[in-house]
C-alpha cells in the first residue's frame, strides 16, 4: 500500500496546530483535501500551497475525491454525527476528534455506520498515546500491579476553546465533562480494561458558566468490584494546569504525572519506574503523533486499531449517566 490519502473536515486550532503539521511531514500519508464551513480558513491554509484541494462542504469534497482513504473529523461537536456517517457511508475510514458525539444515541449511529461499511472508526483520545500513559498501561496489562481495583484521574485546566459554541449545551453537548472529563474517563476505563458499569454518581457546578458545567466530580462503580473517580474543572482557583491518572492494584500502583511505578516485593514497596522517559508537557505533541501513527498503521494493516468507536460508546454511556445523575441528584444504576 502506498501513501494513505487523508482529508480533514474542520480546520480549528487542533487541526492547525497538530493534525496538519504532523500529516504534512508523515512518510506514509498525504493530505488530499481540507474542508470547513468557514471557507476563509480553507483559503488561508491553502494560500501559497498546493498540498490539497479546499472545500466548504463535506459532500462536495467526498464527491470530487473518490481516492480519499480516510477522513479526520475535527468539526464542531454537533456536526460529528452527520459528518462521520457521510464519510463512513462513502467508504472512508474515520478518525473523529473527541468527543465522538454529544450523546450515546448519536454515537450509536456513527458506530453502526462503521460496522455496515466495514470501515475503521477511531476516536481521538490523545491522552492514551502519551508516553507515560502507554507505559502505565503496559504495567497494568502485564499484571505487574496485581488486580486493579481503583483508578483516580483528573484534569484541572482552562477550557480548551474560547469559541462561543464551546459553552453552549446544544452545540457542545456539555461543558468541562465533554472537554476534559470524557478523556479522563476514557483513560481510566482503558486502564481498567473496560469492565461492565454497575452505577454512576455525579455532581456538577456552574460557577462561571450558564448552560454547561465548569466543574464535575464523578464516581463510577463496575460489576467486577473496581471503581473510578474523575474530577475535572475549568474553574478551580489554583495556579497552572494539573493532569493526573493514579492506578491502584493489589501488588502496586502507578501514577502520572510524573510517572511513578511502585511495586510490593518481599513485603516492601519499591520504586520500579523506568528511567529516561519523556514526562508531562514534553509528551503533548508526541501523543498526537502517536495517535496519527496508530490510525495510519491500522489502515495499512500493521497493527490493530485502539481507541475504537465501541470503546467510545461505552464511555459516552457513562457520560450520559453522569449528566442524568447530576440533574436528578441520585446514583444511576445500569441494567
Amino acid at each position: 500500500m502506498g501513501k494513505i490519502k487523508i482529508a480533514i473536515a474542520g480546520l480549528g486550532g487542533i487541526t492547525q496546530v497538530m493534525h496538519l503539521p504532523i500529516l504534512s511531514k508523515h512518510r506514509d500519508a498525504e493530505i488530499t483535501a481540507i474542508c470547513d464551513t468557514e471557507y476563509s480558513k480553507v483559503k488561508n491554509l491553502l494560500r501559497g500551497k498546493d498540498f490539497a484541494k479546499g472545500y466548504k462542504d463535506v459532500d462536495t469534497m467526498l464527491a470530487e475525491n473518490a481516492d480519499i482513504d480516510a477522513v479526520i473529523i475535527a468539526t464542531r461537536t454537533d456536526a460529528h454525527v452527520e459528518t462521520a456517517v457521510k464519510c463512513l457511508d462513502a467508504g472512508k475510514h474515520v478518525l473523529v476528534e473527541k468527543p465522538i458525539a454529544r450523546n450515546a444515541a448519536e454515537t450509536k449511529k456513527i458506530v453502526a455506520a462503521a460496522d455496515r461499511n466495514k470501515k475503521l472508526l477511531m476516536v481521538g483520545m490523545n491522552n492514551r498515546f502519551r508516553t507515560d500513559s502507554i507505559l502505565q498501561r503496559n504495567f497494568v496489562k502485564g499484571k505487574e500491579l496485581g488486580e486493579i481495583f481503583y483508578v483516580k484521574a483528573g484534569w484541572l485546566k482552562q477550557q480548551s476553546s474560547n469559541q462561543k459554541w464551546f459553552t453552549e449545551m446544544e452545540k457542545a453537548g456539555g461543558g468541562v465533562v465533554m472537554d476534559n472529563g470524557i478523556v479522563m474517563l476514557d483513560l481510566g476505563m482503558w486502564m481498567l480494561g473496560f469492565p461492565e458499569v454497575k452505577s454512576v454518581s455525579s455532581v456538577n457546578y456552574r460557577h462561571n458558566t450558564k448552560t454547561v458545567e465548569d466543574s464535575n466530580f464523578t464516581f463510577v462503580k463496575f460489576k467486577n468490584g473496581s471503581c473510578l473517580t474523575i474530577e475535572v474543572s475549568w474553574s478551580f482557583l489554583r495556579s497552572g494546569e494539573f493532569f493526573y491518572c493514579n492506578v491502584f492494584g493489589t501488588h502496586g500502583s502507578a501514577t502520572i504525572n510524573p510517572l511513578r511505578i511502585s511495586k510490593m516485593i518481599d513485603q516492601q514497596v519499591f520504586d520500579i519506574t523506568p528511567k529516561n522517559i519523556k514526562q508531562a508537557q514534553a509528551g503533548y505533541k508526541n501523543s498526537f503523533e502517536n495517535e496519527i501513527n496508530y490510525f495510519i498503521g491500522a489502515i495499512k494493516g500493521t497493527h490493530e486499531l485502539i481507541s475504537t468507536g465501541r470503546e467510545a460508546l461505552a464511555v459516552i454511556e457513562v457520560i450520559d449517566a453522569a449528566y442524568k445523575s447530576a440533574k436528578a441528584e441520585k446514583e444511576i444504576i445500569f441494567k
